[in-house]
């Protein structure tokens, strides 16, 4: 079994006490400016991965709202999941996001999507490749609400599924731009993620985007043998 891409509780409390927003002046500014454009030499990773193609074109992600948050609809995790799928649908691999019912025997190729707490506790989401499974953890959203509970909680839940469907798309390593919604912060050496121009992201508590950004397009497109984008 091949586990990628969890986003831990560590990860993500940040996000909890200081949101983004869009007043942020400059930075907002170049934050916009990396999330719409990839410059030659941008796409970089962590190196902790090989990139592949994606599971399945198309994918098809089977939604399961059991054991989710009670204050979380299964409507708006459909939302998150479906602009998620929408955006990584630039790659050029096709998918659907359709809600299930517990029982439901998965056509082959089908990725389930669902809440448990099988993996241990303290991750937001988890992708697993080598049974095609996106699991949310319910007792991490459940103390992101607790710790501040008047914080929308669906821009995160946004940003989470985002990062973890990429891993599907075939994104097996993180990126080390720090925008990418495929990002890691930082690594255990110390070692942080960049910044156009060599900046670091001041003034901007959540930098990373909420859905895939043009260098995450452009190294998806990659993986899976796509010609780039004009």
């Amino acid at each position: 079994m091949q586990s990628l891409g969890v986003l831990g509780r560590r990860a993500v409390l940040l996000i909890g006490a200081l949101w983004f927003s869009a007043g942020a002046g400059a930075d907002a500014l170049l934050r916009q400016q990396e999330i719409a454009q990839c410059l030659p030499g941008e796409v970089q990773t962590w190196g902790d991965g090989q990139d592949r193609v994606a599971l399945a074109n198309p994918l098809v992600f089977l939604y399961n709202h059991q054991d989710a948050p009670s204050w979380l609809s299964q409507d708006a995790v459909l939302g998150a999941l479906t602009a998620a799928q929408r955006a990584w649908a630039q790659c050029g691999i096709g998918g659907t996001v359709l809600a299930v019912e517990t029982g439901t025997k998965a056509p082959l190729g089908a990725s389930a999507v669902g809440w448990s707490e099988r993996y241990g506790p303290g991750y937001f989401g988890l992708a697993n490749m080598g049974d095609a499974s996106l699991t949310l953890g319910p007792k991490a959203f459940e103390m992101l609400k607790a710790r501040n509970p008047q914080l929308d909680p669906l821009p995160i839940l946004q940003m989470v599924v985002s990062h973890e469907m990429g891993h599907l798309y075939g994104l097996v390593a993180h990126s080390r731009r720090c925008v990418d919604v495929t990002s890691y912060y930082s690594n255990a050496k110390g070692e942080t993620c960049s910044v156009r121009g060599g900046k670091a992201p001041s003034g901007v508590p959540e930098y990373r985007a909420s859905l895939p950004t043009a260098c995450d397009i452009q190294r998806c497109r990659m993986a899976n043998r796509m010609p780039q984008l004009k």
